[in-house]
């Protein structure tokens, strides 16, 4: 059974050792962690408990009233 988790228990000893010897890439490797974490987290967190709604999306056209495409036209 300790065969299992052998893999994981060198892995854990070697962050260890990197925080010790090598802080630089042992924070690399925990930032880089933690990235594909809060990218799954942070939307539903923010759309389920800090109420975010999206933004409306922006007009494409400016918009423009009947009576002024008339008057554009009785101009021209």
């Amino acid at each position: 059974m300790a065969s299992i988790f052998s893999p994981f228990r060198r892995g854990y000893r070697h962050l260890q050792y990197l925080a010790h010897e090598q802080p630089v890439i042992f924070y690399s490797c925990v930032i880089g962690l933690a990235g594909p974490v809060l990218a799954l987290t942070v939307p539903a967190v923010r759309r389920n408990w800090l109420g975010y709604t999206p933004a409306e999306p922006i007009p494409t056209s400016y918009p423009c009233t009947s009576l002024a495409i008339r008057f554009w036209f009785a101009s021209c």
